[in-house]
């Protein structure tokens, strides 16, 4: 962990060229942080962690091809004291939850002020849980009514394919992306049908779209 003193090694991962660029810069203007690397996707925000060892990753949830779900996943896997923030345009509950479930240390939505962001990272950097005021009231509004969400019965693994069957990947696109078998993906897919109770993958799509797991 990084003492106080010690400027904090941070790993940006966004799709997004222009929003790494700019969080980069009010986050090394600050002083006290280091952006040691940046990743547009899964896959390269692991192979960047395993190069540089951040003290913190910053990484949005939805990126193409497999989401930040499976970057957290993923580094959690091969560090189990790794911090990782994330910082998302999605504060839907379902969302949320299934980041932390996958290994999330913070989330914190991209609507707030570069400050909250900052604080967040220091946060964490102390080994605390951190959370913009938003994404704690979400949180708090969907514990006084724990049943509201359809996907509350899938875990992050099942909310990682379903998110990606919604945006329009094949199957077989998906077990790439996840590193799974076709096979799984399709016991998968035939899980989160059974659980959520929708009989045809155009409900599922549209279920996706309302609980905010896509763009739709």
């Amino acid at each position: 962990m990084a003492a106080p003193t010690e400027e904090i090694s941070i790993l940006l991962a966004d799709d997004h060229p222009v929003v790494r660029q700019g969080y980069r810069r009010v986050l090394e203007h600050q002083g006290g942080f280091r952006v040691v690397a940046e990743a547009d996707n899964a896959a390269s925000a692991y192979s960047a962690f395993k190069q540089h060892s951040p003290d913190i990753v910053v990484l949005d949830i939805s990126m193409p091809g497999a989401s930040g779900l499976e970057a957290i996943r993923n580094i959690r896997l091969r560090n189990s004291r790794a911090r990782i923030l994330v910082f998302s345009m999605h504060a839907e509950a379902v969302m949320v939850k299934a980041a932390f479930a996958a290994g999330a240390n913070g989330y914190v939505t991209k609507g707030n002020e570069p400050a909250t962001l900052i604080r967040a990272i220091r946060a964490v950097a102390r080994g605390e849980r951190a959370m913009s005021d938003d994404v704690a009231h979400i949180l708090a509004t969907e514990s006084l009514a724990p049943s509201r969400s359809t996907l509350d019965h899938l875990g992050e693994r099942e909310i990682e394919i379903l998110r990606q069957f919604a945006a329009g990947s094949t199957k077989e696109q998906i077990a790439s992306n996840l590193n799974l078998s076709v096979k799984t993906v399709q016991n998968y897919h035939y899980l989160i049908k059974t659980k959520t109770g929708m009989r045809t993958d155009a409900q599922l799509v549209r279920l996706a779209a309302e609980c905010g797991l896509t763009d739709l």
